[in-house]
């Protein structure tokens, strides 16, 4: 007799077992690696127009600006993945998004038909093989991205094949899910919305009539707002006792007048006007470079003025040389804003870099142009960067500190500023010497101040054989006790020397001791002064002569030979 419960059993047995290799024979069926397979496609459509071509991505797109020419929305419809709209309003539905998503595209997007690839596969052959998809066919493909409040939304092309059909490129459900919130978002604005239709026609240049009225009108009121930004933050800091505030408020003036009106020309553009892409592309990155640079530019200023409010240098003769101690900090602080300015500049270009879909948005590859922007960068900043580092080279080694007294190319200076790429020099006469810091960091110079202060200055006066030296040095003790006590150093070290001779006479040198480099020029000269007084009251009262009885052409003679 047989026995049914073990017939039952082992039908049960081979169901189960049959089951996965069913579905798996049709999922199979279904080409998973090359496109999304759904059961039916826009069944709520009517037939797909023979004008409508999606066998390929530039077919889509193609078809999409060929349908709105002949204002077949309904054909245009079929452009999209309709699969999660009940099919008795796919063709309502269908048409009314198709609109808004042209709208958006129009726009808002610049479509780079170059990676739009004529192949149903999207297979690049022509891409190189550090590429992540070279050599790979395509089921989806990111046209644009677009940020709207929560997250970024993408347009994106899927490859759709229905049980019954042939596969075919579509916008994928989640575009056509997102398509409402963009167009609120990216729609006409309020403004256009009240235009005649005169001004909304495009003009040669693919813009709007109205666009190129209305950008001119859009910077003048952005200026506008900048100069009461400024005209008001003036008038706060006059009204403010502490002299800090003042400082803080007048310095923040410039990056307050870009942050509010790249405020509100966003503001602007994102309410009421809605310029189309090729405006959008440029105004975006240009907005975000404007609030980044104005923040950063803002932080570098706050830091200027407290640290030049802790200092004070600027309240201080940082020649004299009591103040050694304010001369290295002076430097020390101006090295340290560089680096700051080095590292904000740095974190700033991060941050915009950063920016979701900047460059993107205008249309570049960053990856395939970096080693040539690079390139160029370099090339063009390079004498810029040298000077930066030879600036703070000369911060670190410490061989010239603001306030140090040098002798630059034969010109007796003192150092004022060391600039990102300059080293600003004053001359003893009050001229100014303006020095690349390469240049100034390559070239010799006698540095006065560094290590001790005391210095010697030795002046040379050619005097004949018949001068008594020991009478010169009894008059120049005399020249230097007459002399102001600033100006003197130790007084043991000032002697008088016969440093050579020749047929004309004898080169004696008188070695003055100067207390401070910074005024031993002028030590030198007062020196100078009442040495030739004192020889001529010697020459006078004993009846010779000091100086040697030459004439200018025989010394221009001997001088020659």
């Amino acid at each position: 007799m047989i026995n049914l419960r073990y017939i039952a059993g082992l039908l049960g047995a081979l169901l189960i077992f049959a089951t996965p290799l069913w579905a798996q024979d049709k999922e199979e069926a279904c080409d998973s690696a090359h496109w999304y397979c759904v059961e039916a496609l826009n069944v709520g459509l009517p037939a797909v127009p023979s004008e409508i071509d999606r066998e390929t991505p530039r077919a889509t797109m193609e078809s999409l600006v060929r349908a709105v020419r002949r204002d077949d929305w309904v054909g245009a419809a079929h452009l999209l993945d309709l699969s999660d709209i009940r099919e008795d309003r796919q063709q309502q539905v269908g048409t009314s998004l198709i609109r808004q998503l042209e709208t958006v595209i129009s726009r808002k997007t610049v479509i780079d038909w170059d990676k739009l690839l004529d192949r149903p596969d999207a297979l690049d052959a022509t891409a190189t093989s550090d590429r992540a998809m070279a050599g790979t066919p395509r089921k989806s493909l990111l046209l644009w991205t677009l940020d709207m409040e929560d997250y970024p939304a993408s347009i994106r092309l899927n490859r759709i094949k229905a049980e019954d059909g042939e596969p075919v490129w579509v916008f994928s459900r989640h575009t056509v899910q997102n398509i409402p919130r963009l167009y609120e978002r990216y729609g006409p604005g309020r403004l256009e919305t009240m235009l005649p239709d005169v001004l909304t026609q495009n003009t040669v240049v693919d813009l709007a009539l109205w666009e190129l009225i209305g950008l001119p009108v859009l910077i003048v009121l952005a200026i506008y707002v900048a100069r009461l930004v400024w005209l008001l933050t003036s008038w706060v800091a006059q009204r403010i006792p502490s002299r800090l505030a003042q400082q803080m408020l007048n310095s923040v003036r410039g990056p307050a007048c870009v942050v509010v009106s790249t405020l509100f020309v966003m503001v602007l553009e994102a309410k009421i006007f809605s310029f189309s892409a090729e405006l959008t592309t440029i105004l975006v990155p240009t907005a975000w470079l404007g609030l980044i640079g104005a923040g950063l530019w803002f932080v570098v200023n706050c830091v200027e003025v407290i640290l030049d409010h802790l200092t004070k240098v600027e309240e201080t003769d940082l020649t004299l040389k009591e103040e050694v101690h304010k001369r290295t900090t002076a430097t020390r602080i101006s090295a340290a804003r560089r680096v700051f300015v080095v590292a904000v500049v740095l974190v700033g270009g991060g941050i915009f870099l950063s920016q979701t879909n900047v460059f993107q948005n205008l249309g570049l590859t960053l990856l395939g142009t970096a080693g040539a922007v690079t390139l160029v960068l370099g090339f063009a900043a390079r004498s810029i960067l040298s000077n930066i580092m030879s600036s703070l080279q000369i911060a670190l080694n410490g061989s010239a500190k603001i306030g140090d007294r040098i002798v630059f190319n034969d010109a007796l200076c003192h150092v004022e500023r060391i600039h990102f790429t300059y080293v600003q020099l004053r001359d003893w006469d009050g001229t100014r010497l303006v020095v690349p810091v390469t240049e100034f960091v390559s070239t010799p110079f006698k540095n006065w101040t560094m290590q001790e202060p005391e210095m010697l200055r030795i002046v040379k006066i050619k005097l004949s054989h018949a001068a008594d030296v020991d009478a010169l040095r009894d008059a120049f003790d005399k020249v230097i006790d007459e002399m102001e006590d600033k100006y003197i150093g130790k007084r043991d070290d000032a002697c008088v020397r016969v440093g050579g001779q020749d047929v004309l006479g004898m080169e004696v040198w008188f070695l003055v001791p100067c207390a401070d480099p910074n005024t031993s020029w002028e030590a030198a000269c007062d020196a100078r002064e009442g040495i030739v007084a004192e020889i001529h009251k010697l020459a006078e009262k004993q009846g010779v002569e000091y100086f040697p009885q030459v004439s200018a052409a025989e010394e221009s003679v001997r001088s020659s030979v």
